[in-house]
């Protein structure tokens, strides 16, 4: 097999190459002799000519480590400093990196790279639906808008407002409507899934190496507008809902719900009609600095196959928004991913390269690599995080020139971003799927999003009225919780026990996986809308 990268102190040559009659190393000619000086030479001349170079960072670390009470971090809301995932690493000095020499011509060649069921995967069509998911749930496409009101054009002084909010959580600032994009976080973390049909696709690939490749382009596509969307998404409030079914055209349906609000903590479930489910426990731990104001996610995301059981784990990378204060706003997305198959012991090693004025790397440049449960090089994954990701899987291992040599097949493209609207400019830069996640629906529960008012009235351009009815929501919610405070400080003076807050569709259980406690999925949801059941929702608008 082809020996994983597991020292850090030395650099590879990763080879990629085409059919042999493309390009072909093939040694000196019977009777002709080189020095090896020379014969490295020659070798980089050609690799110079028919390839380019990027750099592969290479993890040694552990990922997803919890914390000494077995609670993951989102759970406990640790800070800045008590983050010890892969995704907020960064390299201790080490030389941890592996070169990669991908050949310019990429014509294709299925010997070489993915399978049959990738090999017409490239970019996704989020908001056309597939014959197959049609006919999987026999009921009709529902028509659904291609765009919000525009946005209008409120001035406003924003350093008379971050001034005062310097060093504080984000989650904590008092924020008028017009920092905000007419959407709540849980409709937000729901855009995830635009991409979905890779995972469709996933689902069909028996190799696991490979089906990691299409995980990590995946988690790598959930990016794909953050680049143009500076806007923040309204603060759910606690016990605030999100219900998206999308199984007549995209083939999945997710519910989110805000659990905590100190720390503010959401929960999610998504099922594919396809033969996966995904659920995570998001947070996150964020500072306004004065520049910039830098977002560290927390909590673990979750996939798994139904045909095969593998288990995936991930941790979001971090995000950082800069000129708070002068000049355009802009965002970049930095940091290591580390993606685990908790069944079988395969990693996928993604690392997002942080935008430096003084380096040479391209921004928005994602590196990667994924490995089986013996370190072994079996794909390298290349790309940017706002536009394509492609993979080329590793054939073979040779030494040239004294250095070891991984040969590789073309690259080819897992995934690649939708074109955008190119007025969504006016309109806070949604995709389509972003315009219809905030359309009103009949029968959802009064928790949801689309009945949070003051949402509703930014998104129809009512700017001054919905900062009022937000100020409303706020007061609401806090009165809530000082009456909660003062119920359970009566029942301690008594002697009886109070209940904590218990969110209506999740419950904290322990994560098989990795051992934390998690905020888990009950599955009455959708059994309770059936029946138009809201009964044990709260009354929280």
């Amino acid at each position: 097999g082809v020996q994983g990268p597991l020292s850090t102190s030395s650099t590879v040559e990763v080879s990629v190459f085409g059919p042999p009659e493309t390009f072909s190393l093939q040694g000196p000619p019977p009777g002709h002799s080189h020095s090896e000086d020379e014969e490295e030479n020659e070798f980089e001349d050609a690799v110079e000519e028919l390839a380019e170079n990027f750099i592969v960072h290479v993890n040694t670390i552990q990922a997803h480590k919890r914390s000494n009470s077995n609670v993951s971090q989102a759970s406990e809301g640790q800070g800045v400093g008590d983050t010890v995932s892969a995704s907020s690493s960064e390299s201790d000095g080490q030389d941890n990196t592996v070169q990669v020499i991908m050949r310019k011509d990429n014509n294709t060649d299925s010997s070489y790279s993915l399978s049959e069921e990738m090999a017409s995967l490239n970019g996704s069509q989020a908001t056309t639906p597939t014959s197959e998911m049609k006919q999987a749930n026999g009921r009709p496409k529902r028509q659904r808008r291609s765009r919000v009101p525009d946005k209008p054009n409120h001035p406003i002084n924003l350093w008379s407002i971050m001034k005062n909010c310097i060093g504080k959580e984000l989650s904590k600032i008092p924020m008028p409507v017009n920092f905000s994009e007419p959407l709540s976080f849980l409709q937000r973390l729901t855009e995830d899934f635009e991409y979905s049909d890779i995972l469709d696709r996933a689902a069909l690939i028996e190799d696991t190496c490979e089906q990691l490749s299409l995980v990590a382009a995946f988690t790598v596509s959930s990016y794909a507008t953050t680049a143009e969307r500076t806007a923040k998404p309204f603060n759910p409030l606690l016990g605030e809902t999100y219900e998206c079914d999308r199984t007549d055209d995209l083939g999945w349906k997710a519910i989110s719900e805000q659990v905590s609000h100190h720390p503010p903590i959401v929960a999610q479930f998504v099922e594919g009609i396809n033969g996966w489910t995904s659920w995570q426990e998001f947070s996150m731990s964020s500072k306004f600095r004065g520049k910039y104001l830098q977002i560290i996610p927390l909590g673990i995301a979750h996939l798994k196959f139904d045909n095969s059981g593998n288990h995936y784990t991930w941790r979001k990378v971090s995000t950082t928004v800069h000129n708070m204060i002068v000049g355009k706003l802009w965002l970049d997305n930095h940091g290591e991913m580390e993606i685990i198959n908790h069944k079988t012991g395969d990693k996928c090693c993604l690392k997002f390269i942080p935008y430096s004025y003084f380096s040479r790397e391209t921004p928005k440049k994602v590196t990667g690599y994924v490995v089986d449960n013996e370190g072994t090089f079996k794909w390298f994954i290349t790309g940017m995080w706002d536009e394509k990701i492609e993979a080329c899987r590793v054939t073979s291992q040779s030494m040239r020139g004294g250095k070891p040599t991984y040969e590789t097949g073309p690259p080819k493209v897992l995934w690649k971003r939708n074109t955008v609207n190119p007025e969504a400019e006016r309109y806070y830069n949604f995709t389509e799927l972003a315009c219809q996640l905030n359309e009103p629906e009949e029968n959802v529960a009064p928790t949801d999003s689309r009945n949070r008012p003051d949402q509703r009235l930014m998104e129809e351009g009512n700017w001054e009225e919905a900062n009022l009815e937000k100020l409303r929501l706020e007061e609401k919610q806090r009165a809530t919780r000082r009456k909660r405070e003062a119920d359970a400080e009566l029942a301690a003076n008594e002697g009886r026990e109070y209940p904590a807050y218990s969110p209506t569709w999740f419950r904290k259980l322990t994560d098989e996986a990795t051992g934390a406690l998690i905020f888990r999925y009950t599955h009455e949801y959708w059994d309770c809308k059936e029946r138009q059941d809201w009964s044990r929702c709260p009354d929280i608008f």
